[in-house]
């Protein structure tokens, strides 16, 4: 799972996003216990045994605005491959086991996202402050240095602390525009080859990508929101690549150590894949005898409407992720359909709390050293525990898309719109409207599934946070 963030803008929202977090309880400010404990650590000089590696180029890559820097990238190209280096936020350093602020993260999980702010796993003075790789600072890291070949398969993984400064915070738009023009700093200019390189790895490893285009809160006429779809930039995509190969060689470590928390998703039942293959060919998406559908979905162009109702009806394919506490007993699936290999969560440390454990229990495997003891007392808690976190960040993102959409339309009912229709059953089905980009549910019969209707929107209803509409043609 790649973590999306977004500097919310300086507006007055007329949608009340705080009713849907008290509503979902998501925590309110810090207590003054926990902010008096990270300020203390903030001003506190880097501490422990750790390599000087401030002679590395890193370059963070995040949204416009963003503070809280988890990780900073180099790649560089070198005879049958590539190395990357990957610092992430070295979190641990800062957080003492135990303490106010650790335990003020375990009731939060992670960063919380509405599209008026953020609700942060950890106070800012250290997640936008002294713990986040700003540029030009020198900052407490974990390491990560990975050697892949041509292939995009994994040669070589060595993890440790380190001390770095990077130097420059970009931003996707900025690196993509670079890259298009042939100006990316060096450390970034073999990204696209490397990324494609590990997405073909991805495919032979039958990983699936669903590839949709997101729902996003917007501002819109200064004082008011609407919903858009947005597409990641190649960047994006490359970039969440390097994440995805630092995930699984930290979840590799892990269960050679015997010890650690692994971010797991079921392998696909393979007794839906034939309603999966029938949906496809009536749709006039082929589909070759004995195809896995990770290599059909990533040949879809999720614009166009058939495409994209086939990409929605794939989400069965991908249901079940959460975390598996690896603890020296037997493990039925380790691994993760979606990206084919076992996985963790390790490189976003200051917005996940999994992440900050499983990277101590990494490096402990690597140095051939005990895991200390909170990591060990942690490991069989976390997934539960991540589990209702994870449960809440979802409700806060469905209610919050489910609230502007009901606003967005709240003075259009009775309009039609031109619609795409994703699912279909008897009386009714889900369909797409691009502008606003809702998805609603639709009613009507003998919906045609991946076709374009005409469709009145019947109910736009704030309070509820329900949306409908009926088929007119």
């Amino acid at each position: 799972m790649v973590i999306h963030r977004l500097r919310a803008p300086a507006v007055p929202a007329p949608v009340d996003f705080d009713a849907l977090r008290a509503e979902l309880d998501v925590p309110g400010p810090f207590p003054p216990e926990v902010l008096e404990e990270a300020a203390r650590a903030a001003a506190s000089p880097l501490g422990g045994a750790r390599r000087d590696a401030r002679s590395l180029e890193l370059v963070t890559v995040d949204p416009p605005g963003a503070r809280d820097l988890d990780q900073a990238v180099a790649v560089t190209a070198r005879p049958g491959g590539w190395r990357v280096s990957y610092a992430i936020a070295d979190v641990a350093a800062v957080v003492v086991p135990g303490g106010p602020v650790d335990r003020e993260a375990w009731r939060r999980t992670q960063t919380h996202y509405a599209p008026d702010r953020t609700t942060p796993l950890h106070p800012p003075v250290l997640s936008e402050g002294s713990a986040s790789l700003l540029p030009d600072q020198d900052r407490a890291a974990v390491l990560w240095t990975i050697d892949v070949d041509d292939d995009g398969r994994t040669r070589s993984v060595e993890v440790e602390r380190a001390t770095v400064r990077s130097r420059a915070q970009l931003t996707y738009a900025e690196v993509q525009q670079a890259l298009d023009r042939g100006e990316a700093p060096g450390v970034l200019r073999a990204l696209p080859e490397l990324g494609a390189a590990l997405l073909a790895d991805a495919r032979r490893r039958d990983a699936i990508d669903l590839g949709l285009p997101e729902q996003e809160v917007v501002p819109d006429r200064g004082d008011h929101w609407t919903i858009r779809l947005r597409a990641d930039l190649p960047v994006e995509i490359w970039n969440a690549q390097i994440s995805l190969l630092t995930g699984r060689a930290a979840a590799q470590i892990m269960l050679d150590g015997g010890a650690g928390v692994l971010r797991t998703l079921p392998s696909p039942d393979p007794q839906r894949f034939p309603r999966f293959v029938e949906a496809a060919r009536g749709l006039g998406i082929p589909w070759a005898d004995a195809e896995h559908p990770g290599d059909v979905l990533a040949r879809l162009d999720t614009s166009r409407p058939r495409h994209a109702a086939l990409a929605e009806l794939a989400a069965e394919l991908l249901r079940g992720a959460g975390y598996t506490a690896v603890d020296g007993s037997p493990l039925d699936d380790p691994g993760h359909a979606g990206v084919g290999a076992p996985y963790a969560h390790v490189t976003a440390p200051l917005r996940r709390l999994v992440d900050r454990i499983a990277t101590e229990a990494c490096l402990a495997h690597v140095a051939g050293t005990v895991l200390p003891e909170w990591v060990l007392a942690a490991i069989g808690e976390l997934p539960a525990t991540m589990t209702a976190g994870d449960q809440r960040a979802r409700a806060l993102d469905r209610a919050c898309i489910d609230v502007v959409e009901a606003f967005v339309l709240a003075d259009r009912v009775g309009e039609t719109f031109p619609a795409a229709v994703l699912e279909s059953w008897d009386d009714g089905g889900n369909i797409a409207i691009d502008d606003p980009a809702i998805r609603a549910r639709c009613d009507g019969a003998d919906l045609p599934l991946g076709g374009e209707v005409v469709a009145r929107c019947t109910r736009a209803d704030v309070a509820e946070r329900v949306v409908r509409f009926e088929r007119v043609s």
